[in-house]
């Protein structure tokens, strides 16, 4: 009868999947075929590729990002068009992009006032947190950038009614907070709605309706998100302000008064009159030609 030998494990065992090294020493694992690039490339760190809190399309999507040129559709629709994921996991794999520093959103403003958004592309970011990411490569030593005060910016200056009537003013804080409605992005703090009621105020008292102001101010609004909404309203009550009304010269002569409805005391007609007049006209007459 045989014997088994107690020392020999019943059955291969695999290596652990935390020990990399022991699937090289077998002869497993990967290998490289490399041939140099001299034109068409991008150099990509391993800080990247190696990141151990990215996901694998938040990585590619890195990657590709670095590779084009200045000038590039780099928003969630262009990216949706050229790659098969969709806009929400495009738009996800961006935020993660955001919030490890390889990549930054600015708003710029146009030439013609409009606002947009560029997309920054990062291929050595700073460090955001305290203590550096552990993605198995050595750390490169680099001095940690000062840290920036963020000083939040004035409103624009808005223009100033010639009038401060209560009933003015308050259309103007109705129709700022109306504004909503049409476009969540313009939900107004308080103090925003203080600076912009005068600008409305001098639209309103151009003889420009509510509506118009409305549609001047929510119409062509930028696709991405408004983070100072009350900025651009500012910048558009000002930049779109329409001219003064026509002057209209006063007519020389008032209107006559009119005089409400009587009843005559001698023959009971309708007339109107002052209220010193109790007769009609024909009574009156009727008793002036009396001998």
């Amino acid at each position: 009868m045989d014997t088994q030998n107690p020392s020999a494990p019943p059955r291969a065992q695999s290596a652990p999947a935390d020990n990399p090294t022991r699937t090289r020493r077998h002869g497993g694992g990967i290998t490289h075929d490399n041939t140099r690039h001299t034109t068409r490339f991008v150099v990509i760190g391993n800080h990247l590729v190696q990141h151990k809190e990215l996901s694998l399309l938040a990585i590619g999507l890195s990657c590709h990002l670095q590779s084009l040129p200045t000038g590039a559709g780099a928003d969630i629709k262009s990216l949706a068009a050229r790659f098969p994921e969709g806009p929400t996991r495009i738009a996800a794999a961006l935020r993660e992009l955001e919030a490890h520093g390889y990549l930054r959103r600015e708003r710029h403003r146009t030439q013609t006032g409009r606002i947009v958004t560029r997309t920054v592309s990062c291929n050595q970011p700073h460090a955001s947190r305290r203590e550096p990411v552990d993605t198995g490569c050595p750390p490169a030593k680099r001095t940690p950038p000062p840290q920036r005060r963020t000083v939040q910016k004035s409103l624009p200056a808005v223009p100033q009614p010639s009038s401060t009537a209560p009933a003015l003013l308050q259309t103007a804080i109705d129709l700022l907070a109306t504004l909503r409605r049409h476009d969540p992005r313009l939900l107004l703090s308080a103090t925003d709605t203080a600076h912009l009621v005068p600008g409305v105020a001098a639209w309103l008292e151009r003889d420009v309706a509510p509506g118009a102001v409305r549609h001047a101010l929510t119409t062509g609004l930028p696709d991405d998100p408004l983070r100072r909404p009350a900025a651009l309203l500012a910048h558009r009550l000002t930049d779109r302000l329409p001219p003064p009304p026509p002057f209209r010269t006063p007519s020389a002569a008032a209107p006559p008064p009119r005089h409400p409805l009587r009843n005559c005391e001698g023959c009971d007609r309708g007339f109107r009159a002052p209220e010193s007049e109790s007769h009609c006209r024909d009574c009156r007459a009727a008793v002036a030609s009396l001998p």
